[in-house]
């Protein structure tokens, strides 16, 4: 683990670090605020995985989670969205490749050397988190978009890793929407019981569940009614009896301007798990 970025911002400090990724085989970029820390104490941590396009910059930027971080005493980990680097494989396309992992394991060539970022989330990074930082072992995992699919996909598949899980704009059947049916053809293969274990809303049909899912979701989404099937999702988990509480926000769309409006509000929500 190398600091390689570091800034004062509400009394703690929000760090960047590299290290290479065993499990990625690449050099890896995580973001890490640690908030004004007493003596000894010891710190839940909540993951915040990003959406397509994004690297470990975007949230630490634009969301202005630092101030509610700071206020709950909690520490937050943003990791890159996908492995990088000139040997990792790339895409033209967005949505394929470098800053596009889908936060699942590939099986497929020429990805599955590098593309292996669901192991990363869920064992790697926690690993080196809780040996290099204060933190208490107790975790709390959301996210954005991609990020949100990654974040129900690792707190359904395991519950007991992870006190909570939250999401902004998640894509939630990843399995029959553009995006998810792009990367899961290229990242997974034609074998679509592999593309159910990287799908929120299969995932509860078949039995998995949380406690509690909470999601805020932008009625001016430019994406929510093609990408990202709310409603679909909300159905599932009532015939489940998944607990889901989803609020839905006049006027607002799928950037970082929603994120920032209610992102003191998941923290708060975590930091009351974690504790």
């Amino acid at each position: 683990m190398k600091k390689i970025e570091q800034h004062q911002i509400f009394g703690g400090q929000q760090q960047v670090w590299e290290h290479f990724a065993q499990t990625l085989q690449c050099k890896m970029k995580v973001a890490v605020y640690l908030p004004p820390i007493i003596e000894n104490q010891a710190l839940g941590v909540i993951y915040w995985l990003s959406g397509l396009t994004c690297t470990e910059q975007n949230f630490i930027t634009k969301s202005g989670f630092q101030r509610y971080a700071a206020e709950h005493q909690v520490i937050i980990v943003a990791p890159d969205t996908s492995p990088r680097g000139e040997n990792v494989p790339d895409n033209d396309a967005y949505d394929i490749g470098q800053g596009a992992g889908f936060y699942l394991n590939a099986t497929q060539s020429p990805w599955q050397t590098n593309y292996q970022m669901y192991d990363y989330i869920l064992e790697e990074l926690p690993s080196l988190i809780e040996t290099y930082f204060p933190t208490n072992g107790k975790r709390a995992i959301m996210g954005h978009s991609m990020g949100g699919h990654g974040a129900l996909v690792l707190a359904l598949r395991n519950p007991e890793y992870y006190k909570s899980v939250s999401a902004f704009s998640p894509i939630l059947s990843p399995s029959i929407v553009p995006w998810g049916k792009k990367a899961f053809t290229d990242y997974l293969g034609e074998n679509h019981k592999e593309w159910q274990k990287y799908d929120a809303n299969m995932l509860i049909m078949q039995g998995f569940k949380v406690n509690n899912i909470k999601i805020d979701q932008g009625l001016d989404d430019e994406f929510l009614a093609t990408q990202l099937r709310t409603d679909d999702f909300i159905e599932t988990c009532h015939i489940a009896n998944q607990p889901v509480d989803i609020r839905f926000h006049r006027g607002y769309d799928h950037s970082y301007y929603f994120i920032a409006s209610f992102i003191g509000e998941h923290i708060a929500y975590h930091a009351k798990q974690l504790k």
